[in-house]
């Protein structure tokens, strides 16, 4: 018989609202870092009010925290606008942008990361499926140690730094 889970819950996600909660859920974790590795900041998700507060929270309450989020393809996100870029470009000491390197792209998953403990991880970046956990740091350090290593190799999105007259 399985052991109870003494932290955290784990559950599978298969709907793009599912997605919005579970990267809502996650964020709450953290305390110091969230790091995403999305496609194209998903629209809905990463843009979202009640996403965007809670970063927002983290960041003013903490100095020392810190949000990554390597974008594999940002044209989508900067033709059409996104709300998680206007928080980056006021709160730029806290929220930086990477655009994944070329040779890189072939990352096909999604995921963000909270704290190296919780995270929202989706095999194909074009799918809602997925699996959350809001405690499993040696999941959550495996793809925190492979986002470290793109975010080291690629480079700054300085068009999510520029402000559009």
């Amino acid at each position: 018989m399985e052991q109870a889970r003494e932290k955290g819950k784990r559950w599978v996600i298969s709907t793009r609202n599912e997605m919005r909660l579970a990267a809502i859920e996650v964020a709450r974790e953290a305390n110091r870092k969230v790091s995403i590795f999305t496609h194209d900041l998903e629209p809905g998700i990463y843009d979202d009010p009640d996403f965007l507060e809670v970063i927002k929270r983290l960041v003013l309450s903490k100095t020392y925290a810190r949000i990554r989020v390597l974008i594999a393809d940002p044209s989508r996100a900067i033709k059409n606008g996104n709300n998680f870029v206007h928080l980056g470009r006021r709160l730029n000491s806290y929220i930086e942008f990477r655009h994944v390197r070329e040779d890189l792209r072939t990352h096909a998953e999604a995921y963000c990361i909270a704290d190296d403990t919780a995270l929202v991880y989706r095999l194909q970046a074009s799918r809602w499926e997925g699996i959350v956990d809001t405690f499993e740091p040696p999941v959550a350090r495996l793809y925190s140690k492979m986002f470290d290593e793109i975010w080291l190799a690629s480079e700054v999105a300085v068009e999510f730094r520029q402000i559009g007259v």
